[in-house]
């Protein structure tokens, strides 16, 4: 094959012949027995024993689904004819069902598929109170508003996330297939998006030439990927339906090669693939429904997608629609350095751990976003990081947008908050964007203002969660901005602990020098009547250098930093003046909730390497009494 075809398959969205058809030399059969030996560690094999228990586990939840299928329609006045057969039944789809599940942590992607008598509103209502009624199902939260909306839980240790389709049909008989075209008539798009995992799923498993090098490989992607901190779907990376559509278009180029070597031809094709040119499994198909599908030259929003790849049953969507230029471009020096990394495998220079070793994440950026969610009780915060996690990658696209800002890279991975965060706050999660800013390429100082990307961000969130009815008093977004050296502050001893130091490419190595800085959005800041600080995340009374605050006067600025002009040498932080001035608010007009009156406004100057900071504290006119000055926050 030639280099052009190796490089960048052509034809029809990239659809080719095969481009390799040798058979394995021993060689790869080395390689492939050695790639399984450095997996095996992480434990992406499951044992017999646990697939026993997930088996029986998805067998009482099907059980479970038709008996409350079966108690809605006589809820509902059914004739006993067709209460006593409307059936319903569980289908997995994801890693459970591509036979690629891992040992211990993997969840199940299941969908619940009913007759035409049960509605979605039955199913986030009634089924929802059934479950929670359970002694085996804990962490119980719905998320209706998701695109694919679904229903997360445990059910006797085994994380299951069900979606939901109501068919056409009476019944749902045992033996229903879901690959017919002709069981998505008549259906609401919700529907027929919970039908579509399922159906994406088998018409990979048909597509791929040789399951068990697919499965292989598709472990070894999967593994390295959650190890790199690209496998996340809901925060702007690839999902694992996406991934193992990536390594089946592998397996069809090179239909007879080991899982060594698809591994290597997988970061060499994808290095080096022509993005937002999309990843097709199959050529698009028209089908008698006419339902809406991705074709760029029909739908205009279709061309702003940045690294589609097209699912391969009707009706064709793109897996990928959350990935912003950040996300892709994060994911491209991976699978850059993916290719360096297993070509000096295949020639015996390095061996598969290396592959395999983690993204130092908190090593890579000078610069960091801490966005914190808490609430008071556990079950308000399982709704409350959901939602809050189902969007930061709105965050990550408005700071992206800033002309200021090359790269923000959210960490998929969140932190549990340290002690005094739970004191204060109550259950907390964490999440780290780190960021990249172009050098200031004039001669005076830019400002770069941040506010509305992030205010943009917490008032989404606010809103939404007050439309679902799920706000809460204690529910709060806090986002904080700080340089590296103060992220032990917020992380987990042992997490910054410095590795071997490794390749950073150029895009994170345009930061510039700015000092670490504080943002508080939402119900966040000094109860006045008990004088005490701002719900800071220390566990160091040192942290107090970034958040104390002295209360004195009122002042309301725009969130900005300073970019400071290229200079021969690096400018250190007890040379330079940097100013950033913080604003927080609380939830935007139209959104209520019990309790939430209290709105901070601080402003934070570094000059000389010192730290000045000034506040006030302003009351909701609601709820201030006569001897307190308040002023209305603002925009």
């Amino acid at each position: 094959s030639t280099s052009r075809q190796q490089n960048q398959p052509q034809g029809h969205y990239g659809l080719t012949s095969p481009i390799s058809l040798a058979s394995p030399s021993d060689k790869d059969h080395i390689h492939t027995q050695k790639l399984i030996e450095a997996m095996k560690p992480f434990g992406v094999f499951e044992d017999q024993e646990e697939l026993y228990h997930r088996t029986t586990v998805l067998c009482k939840l099907n059980n479970f689904v038709r008996e409350w299928i079966s108690e809605l329609a006589e809820s509902k006045n059914l004739p006993p004819s067709i209460t006593e057969r409307v059936g319903g039944k569980i289908f997995t789809f994801g890693s459970y069902r591509l036979g690629v599940h891992t040992k211990g942590s993997s969840d199940i992607d299941a969908l619940c598929v009913a007759p035409s008598h049960v509605e979605r509103s039955d199913f986030f209502q009634s089924f929802f109170e059934k479950l929670k009624n359970q002694e085996e199902v804990k962490n119980l939260r719905a998320i209706e508003d998701a695109y694919v909306p679904v229903i997360k839980f445990e059910f006797d240790g085994i994380e299951i996330d069900l979606v939901f389709a109501k068919l056409s049909l009476p019944t749902v008989s045992d033996d229903l297939d879901l690959r017919d075209d002709s069981c998505l008539k008549s259906l609401d798009i919700r529907c027929i998006r919970s039908l579509n995992g399922s159906r994406v799923t088998d018409e990979i498993l048909r597509l791929v030439p040789n399951l068990e090098n697919f499965r292989l490989t598709l472990r070894a992607v999967k593994l390295w990927a959650k190890r790199r901190g690209v496998y996340s779907n809901i925060m702007g990376f690839l999902g694992g339906v996406s991934w193992a559509m990536l390594v089946a278009r592998i397996c069809q180029l090179y239909p007879n090669a080991l899982a060594s070597t698809l591994v290597n031809k997988f970061f060499l094709i994808f290095s080096k693939w022509d993005w937002p040119k999309p990843v097709l499994l199959k050529r698009l198909e028209e089908s008698f429904l006419n339902l809406p599908v991705w074709d760029p030259r029909v739908n205009p929003s279709d061309r702003h997608h940045v690294m589609p790849i097209i699912t391969p049953a009707y009706p064709q969507q793109n897996s990928t629609y959350n990935v912003s230029v950040s996300t892709r471009a994060v994911m491209v020096e991976e699978f850059q350095r993916g290719l360096e990394v297993t070509d000096e495998i295949l020639k015996g220079k390095s061996d598969w751990s290396k592959l395999f070793e983690p993204l130092n994440f908190f090593q890579k950026y000078k610069h960091y976003i801490v966005l914190t969610a808490s609430a008071f009780t556990e079950e308000h915060h399982l709704n409350w990081i959901g939602l809050v996690e189902s969007k930061i990658r709105v965050l990550v696209g408005n700071l992206e947008r800033n002309e200021f800002i090359t790269i923000a890279h959210v960490q998929p991975q969140s932190f549990p908050g340290n002690e005094v965060l739970y004191k204060q706050s109550g259950y907390v999660s964490m999440w780290f964007l780190g960021l990249v800013f172009k050098k200031a390429e004039s001669a005076v100082k830019t400002n770069v203002d941040l506010t509305h990307g992030i205010q943009s961000f917490t008032d989404t969130v606010y809103r939404q969660a007050s439309a679902l009815n799920i706000l809460k008093e204690g529910m709060k977004i806090e986002a904080t901005y700080v340089k590296r050296k103060q992220l032990h502050y917020f992380l987990p001893a042992g997490t910054l602990q410095k590795r071997k130091k490794q390749r950073v490419s150029d895009i994170s190595q345009n930061n510039n020098g700015l000092q670490c800085k504080r943002s508080s959005l939402g119900e966040s800041c000094l109860d006045g009547s008990k004088d005490r600080d701002c719900r800071t995340p220390s566990n160091s009374s040192s942290l107090n250098k970034i958040s104390k605050l002295d209360i004195s006067t009122a002042e309301t600025e725009r969130l900005f930093l300073i970019l400071w002009p290229n200079s021969k040498s690096q400018v250190s932080p007890t040379e330079m003046e940097a100013t950033v001035a913080l604003r927080t608010s609380g939830p935007p007009t139209g959104c209520t909730i019990p309790g939430y009156n209290t709105v901070c406004q601080l402003r934070t100057c570094f000059v000389q390497g010192q730290h000045k900071l000034s506040g006030t504290l302003i009351k909701d006119p609601k709820s201030t009494s006569p001897e307190q000055h308040y002023s209305p926050a603002s925009k």
